[in-house]
């Protein structure tokens, strides 16, 4: 994908190192990240263990990719390790930090007021989602509070911006074997 900014012929990625992006540029680039997620994610598909929940956290100015999660509560066992709340703690120990400011999170689906919380406990710049909590929940039990509600009521700020690519996140949760693992999940006992 090629974007013209100021007549100049760059690529979403070095238009992210050079210069604060225009709001088209911008939405161009997070479709351009959303895009890349997804397919991430649906390499699990045909897998025994599909998953549609992926996250990503990537550089505000530079757009480069620090580190990608996926949900891993089934194998786990463990409820808290949603795919944003992996990719926050794999990032702030590879940063060595316990702040990602002046990174962004990109998530499949809407964060959970879990993992948006967390998202700004890291002082993350922005949140792009995909798909809302209330879509998913047609797939998925949820928590049905919005992401722009959780950080309204708080004393961070975290620019909130989705749904992005929702159509294409849809895929993943709307797969056949998703939806197969779905109905596990919801019948599964504790």
């Amino acid at each position: 994908m090629t974007l013209v900014l100021r007549s100049h012929m760059v690529t979403p990625q070095s238009a992210m190192r050079s210069r604060k992006l225009s709001p088209p540029a911008q939405a161009a680039f997070d479709s351009e990240r959303m895009r890349d997620l997804v397919k991430f994610a649906s390499k699990t598909l045909d897998t025994p263990a599909p998953i549609a929940f992926a996250a990503e956290i990537v550089n505000t100015k530079t757009g480069e990719r620090l580190v990608r999660a996926l949900n891993n509560v089934g194998k786990s066992k463990d409820p808290s390790l949603h795919a944003e709340l992996r990719a926050v703690g794999i990032g702030c120990r590879k940063l060595g930090s316990f702040s990602l400011k002046g990174y962004t999170l990109y998530t499949t689906c809407e964060p959970c007021p879990m993992c948006m919380a967390n998202a700004m406990w890291a002082n993350l710049d922005r949140v792009v989602y995909g798909l809302t909590i209330t879509e998913a929940a047609k797939f998925v039990r949820q928590i049905h509070i919005p992401a722009t509600e959780v950080e309204a009521r708080s004393d961070w700020r975290c620019k909130v911006d989705g749904p992005c690519e929702d159509q294409l996140c849809l895929t993943l949760f709307s797969h056949p074997n998703m939806m197969k693992a779905f109905r596990s999940w919801r019948t599964r006992k504790a």
